[in-house]
């Protein structure tokens, strides 16, 4: 199965992400995870990235689509591919889709975890993580369940950060919703759910 994983921050992409890799193998592509990589080992592209990256510039579009098609020709990915984080607009949508066809591997979903905005702001606001151990739990752990360490709130889970990051979503990344749900390539799925129920329909949507 060959996706595109769509949805706004904490909608819980990469938990059903994670689901879908642990039952079928399919590797998970982050472009962020992609791009670390491609600058670690030194390919032509990586250092062109590099560049961008240490000027604190965005990637451009035509070095991420290279990075994704270089990726997409690892063996790993045979059995197909979870891209999470690109594309991030309908120019790149348009661009990814040109490239996995000359490629020969289109995808078959873009699949939306949809979540409502003021749930996510909810959900994400009473997140807390160990200072120790790095566990993610809730407001209403007051120690960590794993290691009895602190619980502390980090800087971007508060209200008008998370706020901000949903706008910004919704400017730029929402409009991709219509262009797939155009192609009728969109899977929407309620992800204000428990994560295993939301993963039963995901893998019913997508006939796996």
């Amino acid at each position: 199965m060959n996706i595109v994983l769509l949805g706004a921050p904490g909608a819980g992409k990469g938990t059903q992400a994670a689901l879908l890799v642990e039952e079928f193998g399919t590797p998970h592509i982050s472009t962020g995870d992609m791009l670390r990589a491609a600058v670690k080992e030194g390919t032509p592209l990586g250092k062109e990235a590099k560049k961008y990256m240490d000027a604190g510039d965005l990637v451009p579009d035509d070095v991420i689509i290279g990075l994704v098609a270089e990726r997409l020709q690892q063996p790993d990915t045979e059995v197909g591919f979870i891209l999470d984080g690109f594309p991030r607009t309908s120019a790149q949508a348009v661009a990814l889709d040109a490239q996995l066809s000359e490629l020969g591997r289109p995808l078959d979903a873009a699949l939306l975890i949809d979540v409502d905005s003021e749930v996510i702001v909810k959900r994400l606001t009473s997140r807390r993580m160990c200072k120790e151990c790095g566990y993610i739990g809730s407001a209403a752990d007051e120690a960590c369940p794993k290691c009895e360490g602190e619980m502390y709130q980090r800087d971007d889970d508060n209200e008008a950060t998370v706020r901000n990051r949903l706008d910004v979503y919704e400017k730029s990344t929402a409009p991709l919703i219509d262009y797939y749900r155009g192609r009728d390539s969109l899977v929407s799925i309620d992800g204000d759910r428990d994560p295993q129920v939301v993963y039963a329909d995901v893998k019913e949507a997508l006939h796996a």
